[in-house]
């Protein structure tokens, strides 16, 4: 009985693993959707090579910001981050 306790204690945070990265996938999509139409009416319709670069660069400093201010959060309520320093100044 023990046992089967475990298992479906097992598939439901497996089930809740995998909605969280569907969910999260389709965030990060529609992020990617906003990001590039903003770039583009900032830079205006054309695809050049300066143009994804810029937008490649953009995309990732929002991704840090974003990452070290969850990371900054889960230290503040006492989560392990995914994001660490190895030294603090």
């Amino acid at each position: 009985m023990s046992k089967s306790i475990e298992q479906s204690k097992a598939i439901v945070q497996s089930m809740i693993t995998l909605a969280s990265a569907a969910l999260g996938l389709v965030c990060a999509l529609a992020w990617n959707e906003a990001i590039k139409t903003a770039m583009k009416s900032i830079l205006g319709e054309d695809d050049s090579l300066a143009g994804l670069f810029t937008y490649a660069i953009m995309a990732t400093i929002i991704a840090i910001v974003v990452l070290l201010i969850l990371a900054k959060t889960a230290a503040k309520i006492g989560g392990e981050a995914a994001v660490t320093r190895e030294a603090e100044g």
